[in-house]
């Protein structure tokens, strides 16, 4: 088991989408935090979400990212935990509010889906589920990675985060003293998995010491 990850049991399943805005290792890691975990993950890649992962982690595929959520796990622990889902296809289980989920992440999140959800588009499954959250109440959170912001971005993180979304930006902090890029990315990926109120260990707690 990869070190950082303790073993969770399983709940309603969490949305997670990939969009085209810089972050690819967030998503990636953060899908393999769920399969350690064993959490139920209905995954829902954009065309330009898989042009993102092959872009900054040369993958480009779903047997790449299979094998990359795999890393230090069991082998066949992806398909056990997680469901494919097309971003076309807006009649499939994330687009419905019966369809029980613990909430969406959606990391990265472009500002042109931070848009479509402040202005509830739903031109897309990713769209549309993220609409679901929204009207339903359950948890929606946003990784936007963007700089500098516009106008019109602010406006639309305003109109999410009022909506009911959690906005947490692609910024990680420096108190932890992170020695290389994995220690970046899991103070992100920690903060998504400490909204949606799953147990892990990854990465170091104000005030806690190294381990």
């Amino acid at each position: 088991m990869t070190a950082g990850i303790e073993r969770w049991m399983p709940r309603d399943p969490v949305a997670l989408a990939i969009t085209g805005a810089s972050g690819a290792p967030y998503a990636v890691r953060l899908l393999q935090a769920l399969v350690m975990l064993r959490i139920p993950t209905w995954l829902i890649v954009s065309g330009h979400g898989w042009r993102l992962l092959q872009t900054e982690s040369d993958i480009a595929n779903l047997s790449a990212l299979r094998a990359h959520a795999e890393v230090g796990g069991v082998a066949g622990s992806f398909d056990e935990v997680v469901r494919v889902f097309d971003d076309t296809d807006r009649g499939a289980a994330p687009a419905s509010g019966s369809a029980r989920s613990s909430g969406m992440v959606v990391c990265p999140c472009s500002m042109g889906t931070v848009s479509a959800i402040a202005h509830g588009t739903s031109r897309s499954l990713v769209e549309r589920a993220a609409d679901v959250a929204l009207k339903e109440r359950r948890k929606l959170i946003l990784v936007p990675r963007e700089t500098p912001l516009s106008l019109i971005h602010l406006e639309n993180l305003t109109a999410v985060t009022r909506a009911g979304a959690v906005v947490i930006p692609a910024a990680p902090g420096f108190y932890h003293r992170p020695t290389d890029i994995a220690d970046l990315v899991d103070f992100i990926v920690a903060r998504i998995l400490d909204q949606l109120g799953i147990e892990h260990t990854i990465g170091r707690r104000w005030g806690e010491e190294p381990g």
